[in-house]
């Protein structure tokens, strides 16, 4: 069984496999959205603030989903750290958002 074979630190396997799985899914539907976003993005330049809603997307759910998996997967980075990486990431991404949604660009 493939629980059994999952080791974690603090939690329940199956605990930790849901964890997973759902960022799994935050990610694929963030890329999704963000792709239906730059196919509006490509209908023409009139359509330049779905672009931008896109890039706030990924920066507001994929980049920090990925973040949280990978950096203390792969690096010595602490709890500290990964927080202030992530949080930036997720601060871009509302900004973007913002910025779009409250007319950043002159029309």
């Amino acid at each position: 069984m493939l629980v059994g074979q999952v080791e974690t630190t603090g939690s329940d396997p199956l605990i930790a496999l849901a964890v997973l799985a759902l960022s799994v899914v935050s990610v694929v539907l963030s890329v999704t959205i963000a792709a239906v976003l730059i196919r509006g993005y490509r209908r023409g330049p009139a359509h330049r603030e779905m672009l931008w809603l896109a890039v706030g997307l990924i920066f507001l759910i994929t980049v920090p989903e990925l973040l949280r998996v990978a950096l203390p997967t792969a690096t010595d980075i602490g709890s500290t750290g990964r927080s202030i990486l992530v949080s930036g990431c997720e601060l871009v991404g509302l900004g973007t958002i913002l910025w779009t949604v409250y007319g950043g660009e002159m029309r």
